[in-house]
């Protein structure tokens, strides 16, 4: 494949990087490539991936992802001729547990979700109990072998619900303690459950956060967690006002333009109507 255009898909994209891997370069990398574009939304155009939502990424993944990913966003840079080079906002961030630690100690070990969050963790929970039922049934018929030794069907289905048993009691952990922020919040500064309308200052773009936990936290979908460094710089301020976040490739500078309280449905008052594409987290 040539040239890739900036209104490619990040799937298009990620098909043309590993097409011209060699094989066994392609097999190491392709897991992280297409997880990361998964993430991002493969349906997503190349030009509309923004610098918050590489660095976002970033602070969920180990340090051995970084680098076939940046090299993807590098190729995508050059097939391109895109002129926003997004690699350099891809780090791997040591301090992310801490922080999210940090936002939970605050808040006297509840767990803060939005309607639309805990609406989605309960649908989780149901899937991942179905499933179960599904792999138990699958340890049944597995076990009729009776040589255990080279029970590959019986491993697998095994390993795969210890998986799910373990995500089962983590959602249900933050179910138990989930507190729903619904309407009535103040909107006169920045707080949790907010959405906050922001201008780049470098691009003149407008774009828009819900703050969540960062258990709800995704900003390829608008939904920016409150333990990152711009949704700290973003808590408890006001319309008006200038907030700056320090990042790998510069400063991001942005200005609140309003503040709008969340629905109790979990939809938000307001949609964002253009996707950053310039600004530095």
């Amino acid at each position: 494949m040539g040239n890739i255009e900036r209104t490619s898909t990040l799937a298009e994209a990620a098909d043309a990087f590993l097409a011209h891997l060699p094989p066994e370069e392609r097999g190491k990398v392709q897991a992280e490539i297409l997880k990361f574009v998964r993430w991002l939304g493969s349906s997503r155009q190349v030009q509309d991936i923004s610098p918050v939502d590489v660095a976002s990424y970033g602070e969920q993944i180990t340090q051995s992802a970084v680098k076939p990913l940046r090299s993807f966003l590098t190729y995508i840079r050059k097939k391109s001729s895109s002129s926003i080079g997004l690699a350099p906002h891809l780090r791997a961030k040591k301090t992310s547990s801490k922080a999210v630690a940090v936002w939970q100690s605050g808040h006297q070990g509840q767990v803060a979700l939005t309607a639309q969050g805990y609406a989605k963790l309960e649908s989780e929970l149901a899937n991942l109990k179905s499933q179960r039922s599904q792999v138990i049934e699958e340890m049944q018929t597995a076990a009729i072998d009776k040589d255990f030794r080279e029970n590959a069907p019986l491993a697998a289905a095994r390993e795969r619900k210890a998986h799910l048993d373990g995500r089962i009691k983590e959602i249900e952990a933050i179910l138990s303690q989930a507190k729903i922020v619904g309407e009535g919040h103040d909107t006169a500064t920045a707080e949790f459950g907010n959405t906050v309308v922001l201008h780049d200052l470098s691009s003149g773009k407008e774009f828009s956060y819900a703050l969540v936990d960062p258990r709800e936290a995704n900003p390829a979908k608008g939904r920016l967690s409150v333990a990152s460094p711009l949704g700290k710089a973003i808590l408890g301020k006001q319309i008006g006002q200038t907030v700056e976040v320090a990042a790998p490739a510069g400063t991001f500078c942005c200005r609140i333009e309003n503040i709008v309280a969340l629905s109790t449905k979990g939809k938000m008052g307001l949609q964002p109507d253009k996707k950053l594409t310039g600004a530095d987290k």
